[in-house]
């Protein structure tokens, strides 16, 4: 299991039903039965291949009963009723699963990109985020980040600012995203000295300005 899937697996919480959206693998799976954190659990993914694999994995489970595999495009065939895992897709096709089905009545969503249009998705739609943060992996010597964002179907909260919308609420602060934003300010002063375009230049421009608010309004 990789570090990243070792760090994702600490925000799963014990549960009756544990549904593995995008099960790839299936080493989530296999935490949360191997630690006795769920009583059953599905293992759900759209390629067949990749199924298979997870499959493999929990053979055991899977003989017994414990846990079923279900070859599916998101949450197509899934039980409503769980805490649901989608991790390792973009922002952009969680919302789609989503909007294509429900969203669960509790979740744990890891996207890959686009993590502001998913939190603003699910804000929009009353959810209740617990946690909206992020961790991060050590990989061949770079340091990778992850949004991660758990919560509820149902609960709502505080609006969220723009910066929070952005980064993350229990982002701000952090040191990890002070070197996240350092590391992304670094990169768009770079892209200046590209011959962008004045609509590019002013976007990269807009987003320097904002990267500082936040540093200045969070670390100084």
């Amino acid at each position: 299991m990789t570090e990243r899937l070792k760090k994702l697996c600490a925000f799963l919480d014990e549960c009756d039903a544990f549904i593995d959206v995008g099960c790839d693998h299936g080493y989530c799976t296999q935490y949360m039965l191997e630690n006795g954190l769920c009583r059953h659990a599905v293992i759900a993914d759209v390629s067949p291949q990749s199924l298979s694999k997870a499959q493999r994995l929990l053979g055991a489970y899977v003989n017994s009963g414990v846990c079923t595999a279900v070859c599916c495009d998101g949450l197509e065939k899934v039980p409503r009723d769980g805490l649901t895992l989608i991790a390792g897709m973009g922002g952009e096709e969680i919302i789609r699963i989503l909007s294509s089905a429900y969203i669960p009545q509790s979740f744990v969503f890891q996207p890959m990109k686009n993590a502001p249009a998913l939190r603003a998705f699910l804000l929009d739609n009353g959810c209740r985020l617990e946690y909206d943060g992020l961790f991060t992996e050590t990989r061949g010597g770079t340091v990778k980040y992850y949004f991660v964002i758990k919560g509820t179907r149902r609960g709502g909260g505080a609006p969220y600012s723009p910066a929070q919308l952005a980064w993350g609420r229990h982002s701000l602060g952090t040191p990890e995203l002070k070197n996240l934003l350092e590391y992304e300010l670094e990169k768009l002063e770079s892209y200046k000295n590209n011959g962008l375009s004045a609509t590019s230049l002013g976007g990269v421009e807009e987003r320097i300005k904002d990267i500082k608010g936040v540093l200045a309004d969070e670390y100084n």
